[in-house]
């Protein structure tokens, strides 16, 4: 079960049932299954007194991902910053659709076991971000 919420924001235009398969059929292929999955769209502000109150970060970030798996049931409440997606977006010369399903799927591949922290582990990620946005594209002939 996956649901959306935005809080303080206009939800973002997604098209919510395929994203959902999508979001299923990445999860499957680490062997995930999907349990409940809550994506709160936020701003700067909220996701910063989010980061602060849980996290003790004092900074802006595009998602936090808290996790609440079990086994191979994936869970997770995923706080995303449609500001800071839209200025990641132009940072990298991305375009805001492009950058907002890259973060909604990163979120995703962290409760499927993958990192970004350590040595090595952002190529991993972004090559996981990669082959999934290329899935989607697949699943929905972009």
């Amino acid at each position: 079960m996956i649901t959306y919420h935005a809080e303080g924001v206009r939800m973002p235009d997604i098209k919510k049932r395929e994203n959902t398969e999508w979001v299923k059929a990445v999860a499957a292929t680490y062997g995930k299954r999907v349990g409940e999955i809550a994506y709160i769209f936020v701003d700067d502000e909220k996701i910063l007194e989010v980061n602060r109150q849980y996290l003790q970060h004092d900074y802006y970030t595009d998602i936090i991902t808290f996790d609440y798996c079990e086994g191979d049931r994936i869970s997770g409440d995923l706080f995303i910053s449609l500001d800071t997606v839209r200025s990641n977006a132009e940072l990298v010369g991305a375009t805001y659709e492009n950058e907002l399903y890259r973060v909604i799927i990163h979120g995703i591949l962290h409760l499927c076991g993958i990192n970004d922290k350590g040595p090595g582990e952002r190529e991993i990620m972004e090559a996981a971000e990669d082959k999934a946005l290329a899935l989607r594209q697949e699943m929905h002939h972009e």
